[in-house]
Formats: structure tokens, sequence, C-alpha cells
């Protein structure tokens, strides 16, 4: 017995997913997060309606009940996603002319409490990004020179570079300047742009090249020619194994089992931004599509905004030596 035809809101969210590979060319990753949450509605309406969807099912009455009981059982940013995901999707049906009327014009979103951003102190960060080579042996007793070589390497990228875990791990040796001066990145979106590499991300780039054969499979003899990070296995290495290994040394030796790569991305744009770099400067370096992206990615210390309103404004110093320690009301004169 053939399957049956799909039905025309099955047809229209492929011909949506069709469009976010081929012509916005979003990354697997938001690929497969869009096919999840429309597919979620989906089963949601096929259930309520109870026969084959038409996309003039999908109202926004309907809307509103499927986030009703989505709200009672994931948490407020998943819900914000889909929600995001769906209006994504009825835009493009829109632009179409699939549909007359956009029911998720009006349709709310929930507001999220954004937490607090983790990031890791200068000092903190340079030990972890450190550890491989100093302290690895103690944690991660059983991984050869070559591992910790690459260890350092990675951490140093993703201190000294600001790159994603998922950037890293997909760097192959081609996208390596001569000089190891530059990397080029494939970002979000399929875009890519030019990072540079510092000095010391250089130098361990430079010792983990000359240890990356001995990391070819123990059995087989056989290494990946193009990925840059390789597993001991000789293949190239997934971003969970980053997740982890960030984890174990960020416990190690910061004592921080919040930690993870992002945090130490974050950490890089913290520490440029406190030593004057420009925020658009910084935009540029982690591949942000806008300026508000790169805010919220950076932490000022309550010191760092006194020295720049010291710094900035005509008034602050003065104010601040004229006023007496010991007297909470004293003022500065007015001229």
């Amino acid at each position: 017995m053939d399957d049956p035809a799909p039905d025309p809101v099955g047809v229209a969210s492929e011909r949506f997913l069709a469009h976010l590979r081929s012509e916005r060319r979003v990354s697997p990753h938001t690929l497969t997060a869009y096919r999840r949450d429309l597919t979620d509605l989906e089963i949601y309406a096929r259930e309520r309606v109870g026969r084959p969807l038409v996309l003039a099912d999908l109202s926004k009455v309907l809307l509103r009940a499927w986030l009703g009981q989505l709200a009672r059982r994931v948490s407020t940013v998943t819900v914000a996603r889909k929600i995001a995901a769906v209006r994504s999707w009825f835009r493009f049906l829109e632009r179409r002319g699939d549909i007359r009327e956009n029911p998720t014009t009006l349709l709310g979103s929930p507001r999220i409490r954004r937490k607090f951003p983790t990031f890791l102190g200068i000092e903190a960060a340079n030990e972890v990004v450190e550890a491989p080579t100093k302290v690895g042996a103690s944690v991660t007793p059983r991984a050869s020179e070559a591992v910790r070589a690459r260890d350092r390497a990675m951490f140093e990228l993703l201190y000294g570079s600001g790159l994603r875990v998922s950037e890293l791990v997909s760097l192959d040796l081609g996208n390596l300047a001569p000089n190891l001066s530059e990397v080029r990145v494939l970002g979000k979106g399929r875009k890519e742009r030019l990072v540079p590499v510092g000095s010391h991300a250089a130098h361990a780039l430079a010792e983990y090249l000359c240890a990356r054969t001995a990391l070819a499979h123990p059995k087989l003899g056989t290494i990946d020619d193009r990925a840059l990070f390789l597993s001991h296995r000789g293949v190239r290495l997934g971003v969970r194994r980053v997740q982890v290994l960030v984890d174990r040394y960020g416990t190690f030796v910061a004592g921080r089992a919040d930690l993870h790569p992002h945090a130490i991305r974050h950490s890089c744009a913290t520490h440029l931004l406190e030593g004057g770099a420009d925020l658009r400067a910084i935009q540029e370096l982690l591949g942000h599509q806008t300026l508000s992206t790169t805010q919220r990615y950076t932490h000022l210390s309550l010191d760092q905004v006194l020295r720049t309103y010291d710094k900035a404004h005509p008034l602050a110093r003065s104010q601040r030596v004229r006023a007496a320690p010991t007297d909470p009301d004293a003022r500065p004169k007015q001229g």
C-alpha cells in the first residue's frame, strides 16, 4: 500500500526547510531545530483538528492553544525559540502568497530573563588555557603528549580568537595561514571571516602541528588529511569532546564546574572590551550579525565602568578628588 500523500502543511514546511538549506544556507544544527519546532506544531495541530491539515487550520486561536500547552512542559526560552521559528515560516508563506493573513503578526512572545553570562577573570582564563601542558598529566593521565598539545592549541584559539566551539572543530588545515597569523573561519549562516591568531596561539598551533601525525588511528594508521583537530583515532574531533575537556580542566584548575567553551569565548570578548577594544571590532572578531548580540556577550566590571566614567566625564575626576571620603555629604563647589 502506497504511503499517503503529505498534506499541504507538510508540503509547505518542507518547502520552507529547503529554502533555509539552499538559499539561506543555515547550519545543519539550525535546520534541525527549525524542523523539530515545525514538526511539534504540526503534530499538535493534526491531533486537535482530527483530519489532514490545510494552512487555514493554523489560526491564531490554534497557535495560542499550542503555546499554552507548550508553556506547561518546556522553558520560556524554548517557547520563545519555537515562536521565532513559526514566525519565520509564516513570513516565508506570506512572501510566496500561500496565505492571505499571517496569524503570527499579533502573537506575543514570552519575556525572557537572560542569565548572567559565565566568564573567567584574566588570571583564571590564562590558567585554564595553559592547563593542558602544565597540569595535563593530572587531569588527563592517559592522554598522550600529542593530545595535550592539541588541547592547548584548541584552548588558545577559543580564548585568543574567540571562536565558537562548532567553528573550532570544523577547522581544516587549509584554513590556517602559512605563518599561522590568521585563520579562515566558517561561521553561522556559512559566512566566512578571517580571525587573527595571537602569538601564544600560533606557538601552540605550531607545536600541535608537529605532533599531529601521532594521532593516527592506533591500529589502522589512518588519519583525516583535512581536519585540523583530531581525536586519538585520527578522525575529526567532535563538539562534545571539547565540551568535556573544558569542563574537566575548568573544574581542576579554576574550580569552575560550570565552565563550557562558550564561556571562554565570552571571556575573550569581555577582556578585549575591558582592554579598550572597540565594540564593532569585537563584533567582527566574533562573527556577530548585529551589535546588540555583541553587547549581550560582553560584561564590564563596576571598576571598569567607573574608570571609563572618570576618563570620559569632564567633571567626574575633579568631583571625586574634592569630595572628602570622611564626609558623605561633601559636594564639589559650583563655580
